[in-house]
């Protein structure tokens, strides 16, 4: 894979500098290993960009001297922080990728490093490559105006997740972020995307890494990132995020994990209630990407069952709103309007172990 022009400029041509906030457009191509483009190549391309090297040294904590008194200390070179990393769509070989600098970008100007990896939609078959023609260094004095912080929504592990459910001890936090400009991943100063967990500010979780741009779209995208060994009770994340123009958006959820391995269920509801002809029943659980047997039993008042459905599920996260019912008997007979009672039993495939709730429900 390789760059083939930058802002329309082929890469070949004169090399333009790019600077902190300016709006880039890179383009590039899947080639074979003689050099011609792969035509009937299509899939989607990750695209990394790197800001420029780096010289360090050692920390010298090995002790090792080279005289006494005199510790060894090396320089090195490293790559510079990832400005900006994303997905684009590869059609008939070729694509193109947009974003927006970050303005924690480095001033001084040198060579940058731009990182391309796609995967093919029918065969398997990965290509890569990379490019250091693109110059990277100071600050588009001219950028549009941005004051506007981005947007968060954050779950665990899936969407389905309603803040202060039930989770078990290792859960994912996910994250979803927009905003009109692009999110931040440079690492600068106090620029980090961090999940701080119970108030421990001393020992955030840095979550740069974990987050990508959506395809085609750089101003969304989603961190998913694994929290292990949690300890029983109920927990609270906030999570901080910043767009390129430094403004910062903060959002917290809590989430509660399960005292025991048993299975755990919660917030046992169904959708709406009152209903006509259609409702889903919700309940929160404690076993994701689990297979379990539920049941959903609709009695009357009086404790006769009227409607039965039995069904395995299995779910990324730890909602289920797989089952509906349509109001009618097991004999497909319209029930009469009314308050019915309905119990909920879950059973664990791997265990045997088994959870009910029960609860009520209005027929109109």
């Amino acid at each position: 894979m390789i760059l083939t022009a930058v802002n329309g400029v082929p890469v070949s041509g004169p090399t333009s500098t790019l600077r902190a906030l300016d709006r880039v457009t890179l383009s590039g191509e899947v080639q074979d290993i003689a050099g011609a483009r792969i035509n009937n190549y299509n899939g989607t391309v990750s695209v990394t960009v790197f800001d420029k090297l780096i010289d360090r040294v050692t920390n010298a904590n090995d002790n090792i001297e080279s005289s006494p008194g005199n510790l060894i200390i090396l320089p090195f070179t490293e790559q510079g922080e990832v400005l900006f990393r994303g997905q684009a769509t590869v059609e008939n070989g070729v694509f193109d990728i947009e974003f927006i600098l970050p303005r924690d970008t480095q001033i001084p100007v040198g060579s940058g490093r731009v990182s391309f990896y796609s995967k093919r939609s029918t065969i398997l078959e990965d290509q890569n490559g990379y490019s250091l023609d693109v110059q990277i260094g100071g600050i588009n004095p001219n950028a549009a105006n941005d004051d506007m912080p981005p947007q968060m929504q954050l779950y665990m592990n899936d969407t389905n997740f309603v803040n202060g459910g039930v989770t078990d001890s290792n859960p994912f936090l996910l994250a979803l972020l927009s905003d009109d400009s692009g999110i931040n991943t440079s690492s600068g100063i106090g620029h980090d995307i961090t999940a701080v967990l119970d108030g421990d500010d001393a020992n955030p979780f840095i979550l740069n890494d974990y987050y990508e741009a959506d395809v085609d779209s750089f101003t969304s995208g989603q961190v998913y990132f694994p929290l292990r060994d949690i300890e029983p009770g109920l927990h609270t994340l906030e999570v901080c995020a910043w767009d390129v123009y430094n403004n910062s958006v903060c959002e917290e959820i809590q989430f509660l994990v399960s005292e025991n391995e048993g299975i755990e269920l919660t917030r046992v509801l169904n959708y709406p209630n009152p209903f006509t002809n259609y409702t889903e029943f919700w309940f929160n659980h404690n076993r994701p990407f689990e297979p379990l047997d539920v049941q959903v039993q609709v009695l009357t008042v009086t404790g006769k069952v009227v409607w039965t459905k039995n069904q395995t599920i299995t779910t990324s996260g730890f909602t289920s709103r797989e089952i509906t019912w349509d109001g009618r008997d097991d004999f497909g007979q319209r029930l009469g309007k009314g308050v019915y009672i309905y119990k909920i039993t879950v059973n664990s495939t791997l265990t045997n172990q088994s959870a009910s709730k029960i609860e009520k429900l209005v027929l109109i």
